[in-house]
């Protein structure tokens, strides 16, 4: 009888903790919903351009880029979502190739004179730390989990290449505050405007007002995942609206 209790209790408590982690909840649970239907690329389309290149695959849950299937001549394959998100938080995991980089944005504007995501859209970093040359540099702005270029992690607790990481981004314009939790640990807060956002822009890179004089102005925009010209995978993405 008491090991029957102690194996329930188990179970209760285990069942219990995948229900608070955010990659695991079902489409139906709650207000998330769901990205990526894990077989098509419903929803999505490259950035500035009709449709998507299959140098994107969606197969067996898992959307991959893979660099080797460009066509010749054909440069531009950042993916952005067919809606427009203001204040939310965005589940989703990657994992990326050894010596690999990508990245995903949000706030991103389409349009004219606009050549990429991270030309409005802020961007969070995907990375294998242990090979690539941008994780070595301190401070670490462009290491994986970074708000890149204007906010470091306080930790490094990203996997190794090859392995999936969990993201939660959270954006909430009311409260003007946003975040970085990389499987599980919060490494990264930051505003959304005022003093102290301008303050991050102007000692970036993003401070360039003749190529950058759109970024981060409006608070609402589309979800993006980068083409970095590295083998990169997603899963499990989800959005909750705030």
């Amino acid at each position: 009888m008491n090991k029957i209790f102690i194996l329930l209790s188990i179970s209760i408590l285990f069942l219990g903790s995948t229900v608070l982690i955010p990659n695991n909840i079902s489409n139906s649970d709650g207000d998330w919903e769901s990205l990526f239907d894990g077989k098509t690329l419903d929803g999505w389309h490259r950035f500035n351009r009709k449709g998507v290149k299959p140098i994107w695959t969606a197969k067996k849950g898992v959307l991959s880029f893979d660099p080797d299937l460009i066509p010749q001549g054909d440069y531009v394959h950042d993916l952005v979502t067919d809606k427009i998100f203001k204040n939310f938080q965005l589940s989703i995991e990657w994992n990326i190739s050894e010596g690999g980089n990508s990245g995903i944005f949000w706030g991103v504007q389409e349009g004219e004179n606009l050549n990429k995501p991270y030309s409005t859209g802020p961007e969070i970093q995907v990375l294998d730390n242990d090979r690539h040359p941008d994780a070595k540099a301190n401070p670490k702005f462009h290491q994986a989990g970074a708000l890149y270029d204007l906010v470091q992690p306080s930790k490094d607790v990203c996997k190794p290449a090859g392995e999936w990481n969990h993201v939660l981004l959270t954006i909430d314009h009311n409260k003007n505050q946003g975040s970085v939790v990389l499987n599980g640990t919060k490494i990264v807060e930051f505003p959304l405007r005022g003093e102290k956002w301008n303050e991050l822009v102007s000692n970036s890179k993003f401070n360039d007002k003749c190529e950058f004089d759109r970024f981060a102005r409006l608070r609402s925009g589309k979800i993006g995942l980068q083409d970095h010209g590295n083998k990169v995978s997603f899963r499990n993405i989800k959005i909750r609206k705030l």
